[in-house]
């Protein structure tokens, strides 16, 4: 087509975008504030921070405006229609993220920020997928949005004709953009796209450069006090020591006189019996951090310590106690590789993690939400898991839960009968009309936290018929407060209980001073050390100190707060929080009012900020000389890092695997095992790539080395059929017809795809026959217990 016959499209055309864009966000935030009022988020939808959000959006609208009125007259000017049709396509790709942006603060009741450079693509697909996943709902609320611009620029199709030149227009768009500097936003009411750039730049240009001549600025100058041994009558042995991290677990669920009091009941009894810190914080307000901070008192990093490239030497409650004779162990019902967890947990030497992959036929999974997807397995689920498998009884043990019901979609088992539950404790308590809509909004996830407290409860039963119970001791705690239920302030979030319950406690106590998840593991080992003649490092670096045990309300402690990965944004300095640039004042409710003077908070943030990233990018934490476990990597020659960038282009492991699976096939055998090495050091968990090593290792004739790294995958994941598959091969071809008959009855037991290698299975019996061997007699009945954890040490 001659485009000099086409009509050049003017300020006319361009004005009428703008003024739909604009139509399309007002929309946008109608839809926001209507959600968040049927959720009980908001008293009202036309309020004063609706009308500042519909002047941000103003602004909003003049920034897109002014960015984009040249490239539409330059690319105009030069081929008619060409600007048009750019800016078109472009307003549409900013209303649908904004979209997706408002979504997501609509269900998260925090704006998406820096965070999302944290999170791998994996993690990002894995939580879009469980928290409900691209729904048709949202596929058609992105349609309708893109039906309202193009409904809009129709309608205004006989509107401002009068305008003819571009810069009068510009003028106006730039004066508009200028007003809104000088209207303060907060999340709610400011644009969301707008919101996640600006978060993103911040982090990008942040100054934390270190100034000090201090080394390692977190090692201890001055041993820990031992505030806990007042309370402990503690036994000849050491104790076994229980951490029960569960999911979303807010202080406003627990405890007498909660917001959202009567949703625990069990928790609620427990601390009565407990030492119960009412006013604990978590360190960070997601997952990804609840882990370094519990059990290791370490710093963040830039993402969180976890997704650090190369983790810097360290001490944990882990390394410390596994050197003293304890057996280390860490059970969780999802994925291991999320959030980097089977990374963490491999480079503290721990013994055993039971994760999803671990579970057999009998144990059943959490429900599939909308979009087909299942975190893994609920909190009963795992806990029964757990405790059906065998412990020695003259070893002390850690046990470290992750619990995952209470996160998005809420799902518990029995659903229906957990929220008739809620309906009838709704009906006899005292909640304010404000709290009883937040509720009823949110019934499923009121059901879900009635489902834990039962877990826990079950739990806490079954620990009883331990041989050892009453030498043990357990720690409660959430690792952040829980999102859907809207929060009071900026330091909800953080907000959990922390209950230490224990037979061998001498008395109970309420503390309603401020800790943090840093001062556990301090005080913890603290208090083993005044006991037992621990095998201690002649120093320690911890982020934070003893537990505060005053039972009155007071503040007097230094915590940094991450809020999500790279958005470290609020810091406590004694009774002063700094947040998003701005600073309050913390009472004995929780509750923050504005303050001044609190000039040491914000500068104990911009201190720490340079502290943090000193010590995680330099390895200066603690010095090779106290390190239990040093920092193993698998080392690479720069020949072969050259060859795995290569060949690996930063997507997912799956993707990588496949190229170590074709050279593998290809016979490239060396090229392949190196490939493999790297994705398990970085991705321990990934067992294919496992079952691939194993397999060339046999195809090579390695028969022993390929044998034990199938029956590692198999204690790795007694249900996946492919190690048992490879390794019936491994028996076919090594001769080994007697072991194949007893994988039989292994595979049976574990597996329910035992129909998926039938063949192999009538192969196994077929020449075992012909040699005259015949399957042993021993009892098999408790070979899945012993299969159902991952070793990391083999």
């Amino acid at each position: 087509m001659n485009t000099s016959q086409l009509d050049r499209y003017t300020l006319k055309h361009y004005t009428r975008l703008m003024i739909s864009f604009f139509g399309s966000l007002l929309l946008l935030s109608i839809y926001q504030y209507t959600t968040l009022y049927f959720k009980g988020v908001v008293d009202t939808i036309f309020s004063a921070s609706f009308f500042i959000a519909l002047v941000h959006q103003i602004g909003y609208s003049a920034l897109v405006g002014i960015a984009l009125a040249f490239p539409f007259n330059f690319w105009e000017n030069l081929r008619p229609r060409y600007g048009f049709n750019l800016v078109f396509v472009l307003l549409i790709i900013l209303l649908i993220i904004e979209a997706m942006l408002i979504s997501y603060y609509c269900t998260a009741l925090v704006p998406l920020g820096s965070d999302l450079l944290g999170y791998s693509f994996e993690d990002i697909k894995t939580t879009v997928a469980n928290s409900g996943g691209m729904s048709i709902s949202v596929i058609i609320g992105l349609v309708v949005i893109i039906g309202i611009f193009f409904g809009l620029y129709k309608i205004t199709s006989k509107k401002y004709h009068y305008i003819s030149k571009m810069y009068p227009f510009t003028i106006i768009l730039f004066s508009l953009f200028i007003m809104t500097l000088f209207i303060e936003g907060k999340p709610i009411n400011q644009n969301k796209t707008q919101y996640l750039a600006l978060n993103l730049y911040e982090t990008s240009t942040e100054d934390i450069s270190y100034n000090s001549d201090v080394e390692y600025p977190l090692i201890k100058s001055q041993p820990i006090q031992n505030v806990l041994g007042s309370y402990f009558e503690l036994k000849e042995e050491k104790p076994n020591i229980v951490f029960i991290m569960v999911e979303g677990l807010g202080g406003d669920f627990v405890g007498e006189g909660a917001e959202y009091e009567g949703f625990t009941p069990f928790l609620d009894s427990l601390t009565t019996k407990s030492l119960y810190w009412e006013n604990c914080l978590s360190n960070t307000g997601r997952t990804f951090g609840v882990l370094p901070s519990l059990m290791g008192s370490l710093p963040f990093g830039k993402s969180g310590f976890m997704e650090l490239e190369k983790y810097p030497n360290k001490l944990t409650l882990f390394s410390i106690l596994k050197n003293n004779g304890y057996f280390t162990s860490y059970y969780q019902g999802t994925n291991s590789a999320f959030d980097n967890i089977d990374k963490f947990l491999l480079s503290e030497n721990v013994d055993f993690v039971l994760d999803k992959s671990g579970f057999g036929n009998e144990f059943k999974m959490q429900e599939e939400d909308a979009a087909g997807s299942s975190w893994g397995y609920p909190d009963k689920e795992l806990f029964k898991k757990s405790l059906s498998l065998p412990r020695a009884a003259n070893q002390p043990r850690l046990e470290v839960y992750m619990t995952i019901s209470t996160h998005e979609p809420f799902i518990p088992p029995y659903q229906e009968v957990y929220e008739k539950k809620v309906e009838q404790i709704l009906s006899k308590s005292n909640h304010n009309r404000k709290i009883k809509k937040i509720i009823e909004k949110n019934d499923n996830v009121f059901a879900t936290l009635l489902y834990t407290d039962d877990a826990l409860k079950y739990a806490l039963e079954e620990y009883k018929k331990q041989p050892n119970y009453d030498n043990t001791i357990f720690i409660i705690t959430g690792d952040h407060r829980l999102i859907p239920i809207p929060q009071r302030n900026n330091l909800s979030r953080f907000h959990v209980p922390l209950i230490m319950y224990s037979p061998m406690l001498k008395a109970t106590k309420k503390i309603s001073s401020i800790s943090s998840h840093f001062d556990v593991t301090p005080s913890l080992l603290t208090l083993l050390e005044s006991k037992y003649e621990l095998k201690m490092p002649k120093r320690v670096a911890w982020m934070g100190d003893a537990l505060d045990m005053q039972s009155e309300f007071r503040s007097i402690k230094n915590i940094p707060l991450m809020r999500n990965k790279n958005e470290l944004k609020e810091f406590i300095s004694g009774d002063k929080l700094f947040s998003d640039g701005s600073i309050y004042s913390i009472d004995e409710n929780m509750d923050l009012g504005t303050s001044i003077g609190g000039s040491k908070a914000e500068a104990g943030l911009d201190a720490f900020k340079s502290m943090n990233a000193y010590v995680t990018t330099n390895d200066k934490i603690i010095p090779d000389s106290l390190a239990i476990f040093a920092v193993k990597k698998e080392k690479f020659t720069e020949s072969e890092i050259v060859w795995i960038n290569s060949v690996y282009n930063g997507q997912n492991f799956d993707k990588t695997y496949k190229v170590a699976r074709k050279l593998a096939f290809d016979k490239e055998y060396t090229k392949s095992l190196l490939l493999c090495r790297y994705i398990l050091s970085e991705s321990p968990s990934h067992i294919d790539t496992k079952i691939l090593m194993g397999r060339i290792n046999v195809w090579s004739g390695n028969y022993t080395t390929s044998i034990k790294i199938l029956k590692e995958c198999i204690k790795m994941n007694p249900n996946y059929i492919d190690s048992y598959s490879a390794l019936f091969d491994v028996y076919y071809w090594s001769d080994r017809y007697h072991e194949a008959l007893d994988l039989i009855e292994l595979v049976r037991q574990n597996s329910s795809s035992v129909n998926e290698i039938a063949d192999k299975i009538t192969r196994a019996r077929i020449v075992a026959r012909k040699n005259g061997i015949k399957a042993s007699k021993k009892n098999t009945k408790d070979k899945p217990r012993e299969t159902a954890e991952i070793s990391f040490n083999q």
